[in-house]
């Protein structure tokens, strides 16, 4: 049970970029400690991808988002399938031109890497996550796109040759909730992820959770085009408890109230 989260803000907006990260990634912490990651995107810049093999807490007052960032994705990982041990295993993961975090399983990951003859962007990755992105950078962000993958999906990606743009899909299975105010938008695997930023940045957020089969395209902190697709329902797992990693969001609470004083 990973989580997931980030944002996509109006180039205008005020918002303190890493604090918002960090609150973020604050709000998600709890949802696994094998390893976590951010990545980022300036108006004209290339993505940049930061992980490490922790819990949130251990990365949390390294994080740094520049001023002039409005794309940012967010993760840490309770791993199911390719070892963390692997830092390309580890998310947001890399597929050419496509930066993405996933939470959940996708049971056909190797039958699409075959099916289109894919290459893996990395020869030792074998994470699932890799076969959203390998669809997506072939067939681009389509509803169609996301339907030949079985398994249970919330992700989150951006593409180099498409700047500007944030997307955010849900297949079934996984929880994704997105906040909506004046500065852009945000999402996270829970609503105690996006109630965190509220409170240490003071803002307020029109909640809602994705439904399920639902792909936005966000750009400049509004969404600019929804999608609705049909997701893989033949799958069932079995019931995993949210909290992963006992402790983590206690601890990163007591390095963000540290951290914002400063700020």
């Amino acid at each position: 049970m990973c989580g997931i989260a980030g944002y996509s803000l109006k180039p205008e907006s005020s918002v303190d970029r890493t604090l918002l990260a960090q609150a973020l990634l604050t709000g998600i912490a709890e949802r696994g400690a094998d390893a976590v990651g951010y990545a980022h995107r300036v108006p004209t810049g290339p993505i940049r991808v930061h992980k490490r093999r922790s819990g949130a807490s251990a990365l949390l007052s390294e994080l740094a988002i520049p001023a002039e960032a409005v794309e940012v994705l967010l993760h840490v990982r309770d791993y199911t399938k390719g070892h963390p041990t692997i830092a390309a295993n580890n998310h947001p993961v890399r597929h050419g031109a496509v930066v993405g975090v996933h939470n959940g399983i996708i049971l056909n990951d190797e039958e699409i890497f075959e099916r289109h003859g894919f290459d893996r962007n990395e020869p030792e990755m074998s994470v699932d996550t890799e076969a959203i992105l390998a669809v997506v950078e072939a067939f681009g962000p389509a509803g169609k796109t996301l339907e030949q993958l079985c398994g249970s999906m919330a992700t989150a990606w951006v593409d180099q040759r498409r700047p500007g743009a944030v997307y955010l899909a849900r297949g079934v299975g996984r929880p994704l909730w997105i906040g909506e105010s004046r500065e852009g938008l945000v999402f996270a695997s829970t609503v105690q992820g996006l109630e965190v930023s509220e409170r240490f940045l003071g803002l307020r957020f029109k909640k809602r959770e994705l439904d399920e089969g639902t792909l936005l395209t966000v750009e400049g902190g509004r969404v600019a085009r929804r999608e609705r697709f049909r997701p893989d329902r033949g799958f069932t797992e079995r019931s995993l408890p949210a909290v992963r990693a006992p402790g983590e969001r206690e601890s990163c609470l007591r390095l963000l109230t540290a951290l914002a004083s400063l700020s």
